[in-house]
């Protein structure tokens, strides 16, 4: 029960952190603006080492929000720097996100053919 706690803690911190950003901006922030910035955030985060110990409390938490994307990103270049050398450090951004990738990508396509969406001028 503890663990889901700081699942909720964590992630919910990041999210009101995160609308805070798009609702303080200054000038034309948009939730665009917000997402990249999050991810940078998390990947800046990550390769300081600072947000590894973010993921050890909040799990979930700080995996799920888009800052974990950044996150994952980083470490996955880390790591396959180290078993592959500099290609590793290109590719191993890909290998780890491309299951979430990949499962938004088939997942928007089956929301599309089944719920007829229509465009917005």
């Amino acid at each position: 029960m503890i663990t889901v706690f700081w699942a909720f803690i964590v992630g919910g911190g990041l999210c009101v952190l995160a609308q805070l950003a798009l609702d303080l901006g200054v000038g034309k922030v948009t939730p665009a603006h917000v997402l990249v910035g999050a991810v940078v955030v998390g990947a800046i985060l990550s390769g300081l080492g600072l947000y590894s110990p973010l993921v050890a409390l909040g799990g979930a938490g700080a995996t799920i929000p888009i800052l974990g994307f950044g996150h994952a990103l980083v470490q996955g270049s880390l790591r396959d720097f180290t078993l592959r050398g500099w290609v590793g450090l290109l590719t191993g951004g890909f290998t780890a996100t491309a299951l979430g990738l990949s499962t938004v990508v088939i997942l928007g396509f089956l929301a599309a053919l089944l719920f007829n969406p229509k465009r917005k001028y």
